[in-house]
């Protein structure tokens, strides 16, 4: 008996059961379910298989996490750090000098009276004022002996500073031994000098108690005090600082250069406006206020500068990290052919194999978020423990590290779980056969 093909269209009228869709799908086995717990299963075991192989994968994401978290870490503990030394110094600093004037012979005036101190303590908020200038000696060099040395061995080139009484306490000075002069000195002209340490030490004074002299040219002083430090205008370090009132009788000061002054916390700007209508009342313009910054303008410019400096390094570390997990993860891929093969066969979809390669990436990203988020504190708290900081961290960067890891796990996976979730089972089982 000779067996032939039935003609199409009576196939399409009257299907048989083994071409009728509806036939294969009631008698089709129903693929097995593919619960969280198996995922999760199947998920540990992969990244546990092979721990060395995940811990390098890991690596650049672990490191460009850290790098992320410990720059912004450190961004804001030295934002705080600077702001905070800002507000002891800076924001309490205000300096008053003449402005710039035009006209015959009028920028050699200066729109600041010499009693520009006791004007200005007047003020509320002032803690103390003092009034600085250079002094012009007319080339006379300093030595610490009476007979002009004829080989100048003995004789240096040092500043001359007129200042008022009030000028130690608005830079914050402190005297190593003696005292400053004070504002009966300067009503009386009298002939004292107080040292900054560099120029006690060339001129080789070390003690005051026999009260030495020192000499400017021809022009004799008593030291009556050495100073220690400084925390505003080092200049003075190296200075010889005398009363205005003896520069004007020596050496014919004609008028004042700079007044510093020291406010208290918030009344800089205050201060700023109202100083030079103190000094100046005609003529306000003539004095020039320069007020600090804001100390948020401050922690924000630190931060943006620091933050743009490493945030491109961690950047390309993450980059660098999630092409390792993509690499890896196809590989992956490529080794586990036939197991991929085998489950469609019993019945995964390519949404469960998608899903399988998605979830292992994005478990890697999470471990390596976790790591490099635990390695940025560390840095952070460490270096400032150097450093005798005090350790700041925004509280949302230790939870969203771990998540960023997780989202570059999952991007870097989306390739490589579209390879593994497309290739055909009969394919898969003939390379996992070879």
């Amino acid at each position: 008996m000779r067996w032939t093909w039935p003609e199409p269209s009576e196939l399409l009228r009257n299907p048989p059961p083994w071409l009728d869709r509806s036939t294969r799908r009631r008698n089709a086995v129903p693929a097995p379910g593919f619960r969280p717990a198996d995922l999760v299963g199947e998920v540990t075991t992969a990244l546990t298989a092979r721990p060395a192989r995940t811990m390098l994968t890991a690596l650049g994401t672990i490191l460009g996490v850290a790098a992320l978290v410990a720059t912004l870490g450190l961004a804001k503990t030295a934002g705080n750090q600077i702001v905070r030394q800002f507000d002891e110094l800076e924001a309490t600093r205000v300096v008053l000098s003449n402005a710039e004037r035009q006209g015959r012979n009028e920028t050699q005036l200066s729109a600041i009276p010499f009693d520009a101190e006791d004007r200005l303590t007047r003020l509320n908020g002032v803690e103390a004022a003092g009034t600085k200038t250079p002094v012009d000696v007319g080339g006379g060099l300093a030595r610490s002996v009476p007979l002009i040395d004829p080989q100048g061995q003995n004789e240096f080139q040092i500043p001359v500073i007129a200042a008022s009484p009030g000028l130690f306490d608005a830079v914050r000075a402190t005297v190593r031994t003696g005292r400053f002069f004070d504002t009966g000195h300067d009503e009386r002209s009298d002939a004292v000098a107080v040292l900054g340490p560099g120029a006690a030490n060339r001129l080789g004074v070390e003690r005051i108690d026999n009260l030495p002299a020192i000499f400017v040219g021809e022009e004799a002083f008593a030291v009556v005090g050495i100073l220690d430090d400084v925390a505003r205008e080092t200049d003075l370090l190296n200075s010889i600082i005398i009363p205005n009132g003896l520069a004007r009788d020596r050496f014919q000061l004609a008028g004042i250069d700079e007044v510093h002054v020291d406010v208290a916390v918030g009344a800089a700007d205050l201060i700023g406006a109202q100083a030079p209508i103190a000094l100046s009342p005609n003529e306000p313009g003539f004095v020039r206020a320069r007020v600090p910054p804001s100390p948020r303008a401050v922690r924000s410019t630190v931060e943006s500068e620091v933050n743009a400096l490493f945030l491109v390094l961690g950047g390309l570390s993450l980059l660098v990290g999630a092409i390792g997990i993509a690499n890896v993860t196809l590989v992956s891929v490529l080794e586990r052919t036939g197991e991929i093969g085998l489950r469609r066969a019993l019945g995964a979809t390519r949404g469960h194999i998608a899903g399988q390669f998605l979830t292992e990436s994005a478990a890697l990203g999470l471990f390596a978020g976790v790591l490099g988020a635990s390695l940025g504190i560390l840095s952070v708290v460490g270096v400032s423990a150097a450093r005798q900081w005090t350790p700041v961290l925004e509280p949302w960067l230790p939870f969203a590290a771990p998540v960023l890891g997780a989202i570059i796990g999952l991007v870097a996976g989306v390739y490589p779980a579209w390879k593994a979730s497309s290739i055909e089972p009969i394919t898969a089982l003939r390379v996992g056969a070879g």
